[in-house]
């Protein structure tokens, strides 16, 4: 089994039992990523405490070969693409995709993400659809539109300023 599998083997009935999900687990060198999850967000609060468990948990089971540093975080609002279901989750938002660069076509793709199963997904781009396989994917990632109501006074449609009397 992976090392990756294996902590997420470890970790996940912690995360169940204290209301989150596993997003993904990262292996960069040293360092062990933990993405963390739940409906509504992830409150600073809950990763001190799941960081605390996770380590407790990492060290007594010790799948780590080599020292490790442990870095338990949410996916954040851009969150990364890696496993079929991070896509289809991710249906319906913008994403920015970079493919390897033996795939044929542009290597950026930049649309919303419109279909995600097993085998692949496609993005709407301004160009159309484009549809890629799993295998094809440098790395990927959702990405947040800023936005929100307009400034007070401002008329959203004109970008003018209206006076208001007082």
């Amino acid at each position: 089994m992976a090392t990756s599998e294996r902590i997420a083997e470890l970790v996940e009935p912690i995360l169940h039992d204290r209301g989150h999900e596993l997003y993904d687990v990262e292996l960069t060198g040293a360092t062990v990523r933990v993405l963390v999850d739940r409906e509504g967000g992830v409150a600073l609060d809950d990763l001190e405490q799941l960081s605390r468990d996770i380590s407790t948990a990492l060290d007594d089971a010790d799948p780590m070969p080599d020292r490790f540093y442990l870095e338990v975080s949410s996916p954040g609002l851009e969150r990364p693409l890696r496993r079929p279901d991070h896509f289809r989750t991710a249906v319906g938002t913008k994403v920015k995709v970079k493919t390897h660069a033996s795939v044929d076509g542009d290597r950026r793709v930049d649309g919303t993400l419109v279909a995600a199963d097993d085998d692949g997904f496609t993005v709407e781009t301004e160009t159309g659809p484009r549809s890629l396989g799993y295998d094809d994917v440098e790395r990927a990632r959702t990405v947040f539109e800023w936005g929100g109501a307009p400034k007070p006074g401002t008329n959203k449609s004109s970008g003018t300023t209206k006076k208001v009397k007082s």
